[in-house]
């Protein structure tokens, strides 16, 4: 069991911590105006949740599901599973990702959404990871730029496990923690 719980990238403290710092920034930036935030399942989660109740200005939520990913490898393409169920079409929209890498899901989902005229389209994301970046998306609010290393915990997995870990964490090449 002690394997699981490993050695902390990022922990829980430094997440609590910075994800209040970004919630305030949000909120300075969107004062006297609404937010539609969409959070992009299933990685986001933890942080989406952290970070909606962070922002004090008014917020919508909503949620897509996208895949780019088969086990831990990247297929290269992008699907959406689950779309908006809101309209953004003249909204002020904040899109809440768990991590960028390549960008390659981020410049499909930005196209995607700007194709709906939102008034405005800005990008949270929880980690950076610049280092694999094949494709130039802005970011305007990073949570923790990473090194080049897989990462698992507060919602992101590793075929489907570690997303309860409360802090961010390496994992081996084997599939276990460092």
């Amino acid at each position: 069991m002690s394997r699981i719980f490993g050695k902390p990238l990022i922990s829980q403290q430094e997440l609590n911590r910075r994800i209040k710092d970004l919630g305030r920034r949000i909120s300075e930036d969107y004062q006297d105006r609404d937010v539609v935030m969409i959070g992009v399942l299933k990685g986001a989660f933890a942080f989406f949740a952290d970070l909606v109740r962070a922002i004090h200005v008014p917020v919508e939520l909503d949620f897509l599901v996208v895949s780019s990913y088969q086990s831990a490898k990247s297929t290269g393409r992008v699907k959406v599973i689950s779309d908006l169920t809101v309209e953004i079409k003249g909204q002020d929209v904040i899109v809440v990702e768990d991590i960028v890498d390549s960008g390659l899901t981020l410049s499909f989902l930005k196209k995607k959404l700007l194709m709906r005229h939102p008034n405005s389209l800005r990008v949270c994301a929880l980690l950076d990871k610049p280092a694999r970046r094949t494709i130039n998306v802005p970011i305007e609010y990073v949570g923790f730029t990473v090194p080049d290393k897989y990462v698992v915990g507060y919602g992101l997995d590793y075929q489907n496990r570690y997303r309860n870990l409360p802090y961010i964490a390496v994992l081996d090449k084997e599939g276990e923690q460092e």
